[in-house]
């Protein structure tokens, strides 16, 4: 999500490299190149030129550690700016009495009727039992929409049916959380601009109904500028207390998340990154901030390898490397792993941009489907041949071809990717290492 401006605050880091002091002059250039680098990333004008001010200032002054080289003082600065601008964690907040109430608003098409859903998902697995309940009744089948959403990430859902006022469909919701021991009702209303008095009333009818744990505001990350804007409105009618932002795994250049806080004053507390029902993270400013400097998001990598990856599993995999057993069909079994995973480009976008990652391509294209051929291709091969691929001779290679619809030439990619693999997890033989080296070979299956 924020590919661009990681990129050009690299250079502008760059550019500072191999100067013996930090002068005005080296600094101003520095700070028009990272200028340049945010307002490319659509962040806010106003938040832009504030920030360089102070990240200008810090570094003329008493603040500047003088045993580290320009362009490291510049980061470190720059880190505790992108911290300070971000802010702390702010984690959802519930009521001293449940059920607690999400109210979620914002403009139509941001994606609201989604993200609850993904919401509802995101609670259920973190031990909460959250109901959903649509008052949008003026979108034809809109509350349908939500009931189908629902139904796909297995959450409660109140029809509402029998009236067309929301205030009526919220209190049957609420006397229903309470009688089935839901302890959180999702509320997905009614799209709207915050120029239309009428819905806004109704907006505000409800909070007082309802006094709602939280207020989200869902905004559509691809529009930028406009989003934060409109949060902002949003803020002033109806008090705000977070931000969910959508489709940051798309083109959006991440600007948004960078100004939202500053412009509105609530904090961005989930960001929805895929389309799928669990791609919905918390709001972790501490690993953004390392994520626009380069400097990756290991942990994440990490989180989402323990929820994916099968602990019986990795211990079979931890002897087989131990006793150098690793075949062909270990190799599809990772593959799957990583599939399960995410998309290869989110999981790229959470290396490091540094040591053994600082030359990875940058904007290469990374074909999802190739993992999908790799694994036809030893779906295609005989359990004797998977279990040891010496046997896998010129005939057999064309067999195989013939069998997973590919070309000789792409088999003996596959056999010399796992060759290598396998040489790779027998030098360094422990599962954590392997696993962090072994995504940048798979990012080569093109």
């Amino acid at each position: 999500m924020f590919e661009t401006l990681t990129e050009k605050l690299q250079r502008a880091f760059k550019n500072l490299r191999g100067q013996g002091k930090l002068t005005e002059e080296h600094l101003d250039a520095g700070l028009a190149e990272i200028r340049e680098a945010l307002l490319d990333g659509d962040v806010n004008l106003g938040v832009a030129d504030e920030f360089i001010a102070h990240v200008r200032e810090k570094a003329l002054g008493s603040e500047v550690l003088l045993q580290l080289s320009p362009d490291q003082q510049v980061v470190k600065i720059v880190r505790d700016e992108l911290a300070d601008l971000l802010g702390r964690e702010a984690k959802p907040q519930f009521g001293s009495r449940p059920p607690s109430v999400w109210l979620i608003v914002g403009l139509q098409g941001s994606g609201k009727t989604t993200s609850t859903g993904k919401m509802g998902k995101w609670l259920a697995e973190h031990g909460h039992r959250p109901i959903v309940v649509s008052t949008d009744v003026y979108r034809p089948a809109a509350r349908e929409q939500l009931a189908q959403v629902a139904k796909a990430t297995g959450t409660p859902c109140w029809p509402g049916t029998g009236t067309d006022k929301p205030l009526e469909i919220v209190r049957g919701a609420l006397r229903e959380a309470k009688l089935s021991a839901c302890d959180v009702v999702l509320v997905d209303t009614a799209g709207r601009l915050h120029i239309d008095d009428e819905l806004m009333k109704e907006l505000s009818e409800l909070k007082r109904e309802l006094n709602p744990s939280e207020i989200l505001f869902v905004a559509d990350a691809m529009i930028g500028q406009d989003a934060v804007r409109s949060a902002g409105e949003f803020h002033k009618r109806l008090a705000v207390t977070g931000v969910v932002l959508t489709k940051m795994d798309g083109d959006a250049r991440g600007g948004a998340a960078l100004s939202i806080r500053k412009v509105t004053g609530a904090p961005v507390k989930f960001v929805g990154v895929g389309e799928k029902y669990d791609a919905l993270e918390p709001f972790l400013p501490d690993r953004i901030v390392s994520r626009i400097l380069g400097m990756g998001d290991v942990l994440g990598l990490i989180e989402k390898a323990e929820k994916t990856i099968d602990a019986k599993q990795a211990r079979e995999l931890e002897r087989k490397l131990r006793e150098d057993d690793f075949t062909l069909e270990d190799f599809r079994d990772q593959l799957r792993q990583i599939k399960k995973m995410g998309s290869l480009e989110q999981l790229m976008g959470m290396l490091p941009k540094i040591g053994p990652f600082a030359n990875l391509p940058k904007d290469t294209q990374i074909d999802e489907k190739r993992l999908g051929s790799v694994e036809a291709i030893i779906n295609s091969m005989t359990a004797a041949e998977r279990a040891n691929s010496n046997l896998i001779d010129g005939k057999r290679r064309k067999r195989i071809a013939r069998g997973s619809g590919t070309s000789v030439q792409e088999v003996n990619q596959v056999l010399k990717q796992y060759a290598d693999m396998r040489r790779m997890m027998k030098q360094y033989g422990s599962m954590a290492k392997t696993k962090m080296r072994g995504i940048g070979k798979f990012a080569g299956l093109k």
